[in-house]
């Protein structure tokens, strides 16, 4: 297929702007506007580079078109959407140390020294990726598990989710964090005693990130060339980017002027400073031809499950009198949700836990009111919810941005955080689409893979990779194929207001 596709765009690039182009034999599916499967064996393409026609087996158009290409039977889809990513962070994490695939700690301690050992510079050995739950540790990593590997340099490491960071003794040193400093609003040190650990939640991450060299130019423009070619290689033709900085928009403009854009890309500012700095007054129009807006800004309600940053209603069961972090109190979050929507923004709000959830749901209810109209207000992950208040996202035109993948990936921890009979509504997508809920589908890319055929699996099974648990983990939320499908187009494009 990857080859067809590429048969196809170059032809697209030379004839789109001047013929007609049927596209025949090919074994076709796409979503149509109730959001069911249409197959077909051929498409027209018309001179502005649109699909004009589908046509069944032995249909042709009235006219000879200017072209046509055989599909050889092959297989065609139209270029799938992933609703929720972070384009810069995939880049970056190709480039890095990346953990992800380490199975113990003792495995990501070799790759860590190996690394370390294979690029002496930069000074600073930046990487991201670990997970203790799927090591099995029962903790969190410390300083010490870094420094008797690589005691030379300073090493910052964040966590799969991005929600924690592992430093060494050096960073924490350079960084200017001792037994003395404080945990911030919205964050938690980590300690051993009286002395931090080397883990940071959250907000407590920036205590270390400070002090981290920020990318040069070529490296991030080298980033954003390498994500984009993870994305293509995928199947994805179009991201939303949750966390967009001013320089990651610079970086996406430099390369749409030098004609290297190649991803849609509707992008949501990482908080309202970066989105007034980049937009202004107002979404920005679509530009290079309709491959990059700025369409809203991006907030967070809460932290992650993994590090026990959630919000939730109860305490943690694996965690006595815990129950996470709230970001932000009720009126700060109405007010930053305010001055994005005044001036006719997207709002996307990261939710994970039922408490984050509840307090996001009531913050839009009584926004509504006064910012009113086709707003689409974004609740992202939406995984822990209170089962009572999953009828509210069937209201004031809520759109539930979900990633199936999260539900595979986290069933076992979601379990042992919070105990079975509390997740009623937990990664509740077939009771989202029940309570009128629109559904948009990622992947939370570099969390987890960017491949959105991971996610049309997990979508209709609820089972992992290796058919864990049997039947599906909570099979009632499991969702129909075309379902599945429309969040990957349909869904992920009216999110975007693509």
């Amino acid at each position: 297929m990857k080859k067809l596709l590429a048969a196809l765009a170059a032809l697209f690039c030379a004839h789109a702007a001047i013929a007609d182009t049927l596209i025949d034999n090919v074994n076709g599916y796409t979503v149509g506007a109730d959001r069911q499967v249409v197959r077909f064996t051929g498409l027209l393409i018309g001179n502005d580079g649109r699909v004009k026609q589908l046509f069944q087996r032995r249909e042709r158009p009235a006219a000879r078109p200017d072209y046509r290409v055989d599909g050889r039977g092959r297989t065609m889809l139209p270029g799938l959407i992933d609703a929720h990513g972070h384009v810069m962070g995939l880049g970056f994490q190709a480039l890095q140390l990346d953990l992800s695939d380490t199975k113990s700690l003792q495995e990501a301690q070799a790759k860590i020294a190996a690394y370390a050992a294979a690029n002496p510079t930069p000074r600073w050995v930046i990487g991201r990726g670990w997970n203790q739950e799927k090591w099995g540790l029962g903790r969190f990593p410390t300083a010490a598990d870094i420094d008797a590997v690589v005691p030379g340099r300073p090493v910052w490491l964040e966590r799969v989710d991005g929600h924690a960071g592992w430093a060494s003794s050096l960073a924490m040193k350079e960084a200017g964090v001792t037994a003395a400093s404080k945990s911030p609003p919205g964050g938690r040190i980590e300690m051993t005693g009286r002395q931090p650990s080397g883990i940071f939640i959250d907000a407590a991450s920036q205590l270390v990130e400070k002090a981290v060299p920020p990318p040069l130019p070529r490296v991030r423009e080298r980033a954003f060339e390498t994500a984009q070619e993870i994305l293509l290689s995928n199947g994805l033709t179009a991201v939303a980017d949750m966390g967009t900085t001013a320089d990651d928009w610079l970086v996406i403009r430099r390369a749409g002027d030098a004609g290297r854009l190649n991803v849609r890309i509707m992008s949501y500012a990482a908080g309202i400073e970066h989105l007034l700095t980049v937009a202004g007054k107002e979404p920005t129009p679509w530009l290079y031809d309709g491959r990059l807006r700025m369409v809203g800004v991006k907030l967070y309600s809460d932290g992650a499950l993994g590090s026990r940053g959630a919000w939730l209603k109860q305490p943690y069961k694996d965690k006595a009198g815990e129950k996470g972090l709230a970001f932000l109190d009720d009126t700060t979050l109405r007010n930053l949700m305010s001055r994005a929507a005044m001036d006719g923004f997207q709002v996307a709000v990261h939710a994970i836990g039922d408490a984050a959830n509840a307090q996001l749901l009531e913050s839009i209810e009584e926004l509504a009111g006064t910012y009113k109209g086709d707003r689409r207000w974004r609740v992202e992950h939406a995984q822990i919810v209170d089962p009572a208040d999953l009828p509210r996202f069937g209201r004031n035109g809520i759109i539930a941005s979900m990633q199936p993948v999260h539900q595979t990936s986290d069933w076992r921890m979601a379990e042992a955080r919070m105990g079975l009979p509390r997740l009623g509504g937990a990664y509740a997508w077939r009771s989202m689409v029940a309570n009128g809920a629109p559904l948009a589908f990622g992947s939370d890319f570099p969390v987890e893979s960017p491949n959105p055929f991971h996610g049309l699996a997990v979508a209709v099974s609820r089972e992992d990779e290796q058919g864990q648990p049997p039947g599906g983990w909570l099979p009632e939320q499991k969702v129909t194929m075309a379902q599945a499908f429309a969040g990957f187009t349909r869904g992920a494009a009216l999110a975007g207001f693509a």
